[in-house]
């Protein structure tokens, strides 16, 4: 396949435009909040949602709400092709920012800069650009491409559930929510939640607080713990080199209670926890190493330490490490902790390959943990896979190598995308390999240059399987 010089030209010439486009979608928060009349997922991703509607209907397309949870932007004839299917909600900004992270900036380095720009909002301007460039051109279609715009995707996607018990997905769906070239398989999820309580401790020096974690599917930067029974000097001085070895840094400041510890480390993408350094875990060692009373609470940043270790990525002292040729290891991210003066509350979110089950998986955390005094639960969802053969991936696949000049196929992933529960489904772009978007931690950007070879890559893709 060669590119299409109409393609190239018409998309170099609205560059700034999908900038701007871009820009202005980025500068709404959409984080997911409290519903509301008309705002499922709170006034954020509702304001977004009509914002992309605004755009979508003055370049032409036909736009529809769907239940204040989904848009639908329409281009072709009726019958049914192809769906691109793409979320505006974002994760929360976290801490770390050089910049405002819903004030996005084209920094000198060449990337655009903000929350949202690579996941997923960079992804659906790409492909709402993709659109208008091949309707602006006139390119013949026999079949309808649907862009499908969610508000949802960050929480568990409801909405795209909610979408397809009224719509039937089009034969071919891809997502613009990953890296290129195609993704075809996803690994399962297994949200693992414990707790744990104990009497009212007097005993000194104890960890009295413990916080750690903003969302299920994100590596924490930054946790916090407050010591009573220690100077702030002694804390500091004890805690600051176990943390540096561990790839974090620490400080310290006075508390109610005593002394609160603050790490900061690297957040990431629970996905792929190996990208970061988690501050939960980090904490946690460095607590584990100092001259703690024998108490309830002491034993339980032990066990904790044991069984989710800082650098276990893999669920190797939960007895749960595995992995297979179709979607490699199992990954596991202990994401979120609340530790008080009577009892812990606890989340690990770990992704699982073909082979996990119940039996070799989920069984065997729940065991562990439940023996070591803790309530567990959390259930499985399967993985996802599409066999890489047939036109459609075929297509996907050659548009790729075509105006990236890069070679095609196929790679499994950890994340899981809208099209999890797609069946045929695949991701799609629209990271290039090997890219640092810094995805759901600061300074969140995506290269200018790569979200406009995207864009030009979903207009051939969008041209070939509908023509």
């Amino acid at each position: 396949m060669e590119k299409d010089p109409r393609i190239v030209s018409w998309m170099d010439a609205h560059r700034d435009e999908l900038l701007e486009d871009l820009a202005a979608l980025c500068r709404i928060d959409s984080t997911s909040g409290p519903a509301q009349a008309g705002a499922p997922y709170g006034p954020g991703p509702k304001k977004a949602l009509e914002a992309a509607m605004d755009l979508c209907g003055r370049y032409g397309l036909r736009v529809e709400d769907r239940g204040d949870r989904v848009m639908t932007a329409d281009m072709g004839p009726e019958t049914p092709t192809l769906d691109i299917l793409a979320h505006l909600d974002v994760v929360g900004p976290g801490d770390g920012w050089d910049t405002d992270p819903f004030g996005p900036v084209v920094k000198p380095d060449g990337y655009i800069y903000g929350r949202g720009v690579a996941d997923d909002k960079g992804g659906a301007a790409a492909a709402l650009y993709a659109l208008r460039c091949v309707k602006e051109l006139g390119l013949p279609l026999a079949g309808r491409c649907r862009l499908i715009l969610g508000t949802d995707e960050e929480n568990g996607s409801s909405d795209v559930a909610w979408y397809y018990e009224r719509v039937k997905p089009a034969p071919m769906t891809f997502t613009p929510d990953s890296n290129f070239p195609v993704c075809n398989a996803e690994k399962g999820f297994y949200r693992l939640t414990f707790q744990k309580s104990w009497a009212p401790e007097t005993a000194a020096p104890r960890v009295a607080e413990l916080n750690g974690g903003f969302r299920v599917n994100v590596v924490p930067g930054q946790a916090s713990a407050v010591v009573a029974g220690m100077e702030e000097a002694e804390l500091l001085a004890a805690a600051a080199p176990l943390a540096a070895e561990l790839g974090a840094s620490v400080r310290t400041e006075k508390a109610e209670k005593g002394v609160k510890l603050t790490v900061e480390a690297k957040g990431c993408h629970a996905a792929e926890p190996e990208n970061g350094v988690n501050a939960n875990t980090a904490l946690i060692r460095a607590l584990a190493g100092l001259p703690l009373a024998d108490c309830a609470s002491t034993r339980a940043i032990h066990e904790l330490d044991a069984v989710l270790p800082h650098g276990d990525y893999y669920g190797k002292a939960l007895g749960i490490a595995q992995a297979d040729d179709v979607t490699g290891p199992l990954t596991c991210s202990f994401t979120r902790i609340d530790f008080t003066e009577t009892g812990l509350a606890g989340l690990c979110d770990c992704r699982v390959p073909v082979c996990a089950t119940q039996a070799n998986c989920k069984a065997v955390a729940d065991e562990k943990l439940r023996a070591l005094g803790y309530v567990t639960a959390g259930e499985m969802v399967p993985p996802h896979y599409t066999p890489a053969e047939g036109k459609f991936i075929q297509t996907l696949s050659a548009c790729y190598e075509a105006y990236s000049g890069n070679p095609g196929g196929c790679y499994s992933m950890g994340g899981g995308t809208y099209v999890h529960d797609v069946p045929g489904g695949v991701a799609f772009g629209a990271v290039m390999p090997g890219e640092d978007v810094r995805m759901h931690g600061a300074n969140e950007r995506i290269k200018v240059e790569h979200l406009i070879t995207a864009a030009k890559i979903f207009a051939q893709a969008v041209a070939d399987l509908c023509k």
